[in-house]
């Protein structure tokens, strides 16, 4: 069963940067797509950046220019390096991973903007 692991969340100031890491349990090159969701407090889980095997990235809209998704591949790592948080960034991250089987969900990392 595949494993998504994120960790990297916390408390940051607006204005301020983070970064998130998504460590999958097998190797990220099997993932077709490996992508980062954020779902906050009443409201639907949004898709934030996507990376595919071939290194095409997309973002929304609310967040281009601000965030960047990355892989390390010695790290086997998956990382999204948040800049200029806003309040309304705030939210659960989710990492999404699919392969052959399917979707594969983590169990997310709370981002929380906030003065």
């Amino acid at each position: 069963q595949v494993q998504l692991v994120e960790s990297g969340g916390g408390l940051v100031q607006p204005g301020g940067s983070l970064r998130i890491s998504c460590v999958p349990s097998g190797s990220i090159f099997s993932f077709n797509v490996m992508d980062w969701y954020r779902q906050a407090p009443g409201k639907q889980r949004e898709l934030v950046a996507r990376l595919t095997r071939g290194d095409i990235t997309n973002y929304a809209d609310s967040v281009k220019g601000r965030f960047t998704i990355s892989r390390d591949s010695a790290k086997n790592t998956v990382y999204l390096q948040m800049n200029s948080l806003k309040p309304e960034d705030t939210a659960v991250y989710f990492c999404y991973a699919v392969d052959g089987l399917g979707g594969h969900w983590g169990q997310g990392t709370q981002v929380t903007v906030s003065s």
